[in-house]
């Protein structure tokens, strides 16, 4: 989750699809350069450890846009796909 949200604050898209599970994934990205990320807090963690296939993670991502603040709150879903954690989809709060 940390290393998408570092992706998405220096517009990695590559490493974003990348990370993305095939099945969710969009066949391409495009970031909107008005979009600041300023902080991330992890606000709850399930599973996901080193023995688990699945695993969810809620969080608020903080950014500004036009100058105003903004958050996002989600809880993502993440799954293990060849041996490395990729996002499966998301549900905003």
């Amino acid at each position: 989750m940390r290393s998408r949200y570092s992706a998405f604050a220096v517009g990695e898209t590559d490493y974003l699809l990348k990370s993305w599970h095939p099945a969710t994934r969009p066949p391409h990205l495009e970031l909107d350069p008005g979009i600041r990320w300023r902080r991330l807090e992890i606000l709850r963690v399930a599973d996901g450890g080193p023995s688990d296939r699945k695993g969810t993670v809620e969080f608020r991502a903080h950014y500004t846009q036009g100058g105003q603040p903004g958050e996002l709150h989600e809880v993502s879903r993440f799954v293990r796909h060849d041996d490395a954690w990729v996002y499966v989809q998301g549900k905003v709060l």
